[in-house]
């Protein structure tokens, strides 16, 4: 078997263990236990706007009755951000435990991975991340403060168990910082996370996630209570692209890789007929979107239609091109990206390297993803800084 269709096979797998569709006996792997949370309370209902992306809709937002976790009462993040620290010393890469398939198995057995750290000039391994209590491996959600030195990451938590986050600190020389785990208080049930985003004061996490039946739910957790804030949409299958406003006061997202989306934060909640979602962007073409990001003074956002990097105001307006990365023939079509703090710098990566744009000049460089562990093997892993 060619080691591209063993990548893919092991994807699927891991999929599916994920879904909770995996063989029982798939545990073949010492795993550190996660604890069980206590089951959730009933949660009252409430009703949250997100407008169709299609620019034939004209008719205004869609109102959906949704049940909403409410212990979190405030959701913004509008404490001081985290200061740039100028061009990104270091990026954390996270990818997903390996699975491979004993000979005439049909079981996988499964290797756990930590995430690490990297030198972002040239990719080298720095240092491996160690996993909280619990937290068996690392998973490949990976999302930066501006500062290039906190970072949240997603960890696996064991075959048929759910995903969980927790945040780490690098020092001045990339060292990390003994890991912070973040518990919930509202329990979350999460096999699958489409996206991450760390606020810009480190104080709120905002995570997406599909829904069973069909949606999707954004959802803002305080890291330092573990209280936690829904929002559901039936109209759209998936959220990705997740991007904190630098003030903490909205959300920018990405509806089925069509459209870009901003919900403000501080309108939530106010009543049935509060629209706190708005279109910024719809893609009129093929090409997909994926990820978005504010610009460092917030009066814009960065995404991908495509492999073509643009730029557009968030009251809307035209676009500008800033960068037409190349890309190999095999890569995705569409591009999963992390900016600086300063918004100056992009990174990208595909297969086992890292690239690099100049979002001023577009200039592009690649390097390697050197790890401490198995390097090479498995899916490729993502990165951010």
């Amino acid at each position: 078997m060619s080691s591209r269709a063993s990548a893919t096979l092991a994807g699927l797998a891991l999929a599916a263990l994920v879904a909770g569709c995996a063989d029982p006996a798939a545990d073949r792997v010492s795993l550190v236990d996660a604890p069980q949370p206590p089951a959730s309370p009933p949660q009252p209902s409430s009703t949250v706007l997100l407008p169709r992306p299609s620019p034939m809709m004209s008719s205004g937002p869609v109102r959906h009755p949704f049940p909403m976790a409410t212990s979190l009462a405030d959701p913004m993040a509008t404490g001081t951000p985290l200061p740039a620290t100028g061009r990104p010393r270091f990026f954390v890469s996270a990818r997903t435990p390996l699975v491979h398939f004993p000979e005439k198995s049909k079981t996988g057995v499964f290797t756990p991975v930590p995430p690490a750290v990297h030198n972002a000039e040239t990719g080298a391994f720095v240092a491996n991340i160690s996993l909280p209590p619990g937290i068996a491996s690392s998973w490949h959600l990976v999302a930066a403060a501006r500062d290039n030195r906190t970072f949240a990451i997603a960890g696996w938590t064991g075959p048929k168990t759910d995903i969980r986050f927790f945040l780490v600190r690098l020092g001045d020389d990339g060292r990390p910082e003994k890991p912070v785990a973040v518990t919930q208080t509202d329990p979350d049930d999460l096999p699958l996370v489409y996206d991450l985003a760390l606020s810009a004061d480190g104080t709120r996490l905002a995570y997406a996630t599909p829904l069973i039946g069909g949606g999707a739910k954004i959802s803002v957790l305080d890291v330092a209570t573990g209280r936690r804030r829904d929002w559901k949409t039936l109209t759209h299958s998936m959220v990705t692209g997740l991007s904190w406003a630098p003030d903490g006061r909205s959300l920018a997202y990405v509806l089925g890789a069509r459209a870009i989306a901003l919900l403000d934060l501080a309108r939530l909640g106010t009543g049935p007929d509060s629209a706190a979602s708005r279109i910024v962007k719809s893609s009129m073409d093929a090409r997909p979107i994926e990820s978005v990001v504010h610009t460092p003074d917030g009066g814009a956002l960065i995404y991908a239609s495509g492999h073509t990097v643009e730029r557009v105001p968030v009251a809307g307006g035209p676009a500008q091109v800033l960068a037409r990365p190349g890309l190999p023939r095999d890569a995705s079509l569409s591009l999963r990206f992390s900016v600086d703090g300063t918004g100056e710098h992009l990174l990208y990566v595909h297969g086992w390297r890292a690239y690099r744009v100049g979002l001023a000049d577009g200039a592009a460089g690649s390097m390697p993803i050197t790890v401490g562990e198995r390097p090479g093997e498995g899916n490729s892993p993502r990165a951010a800084w």
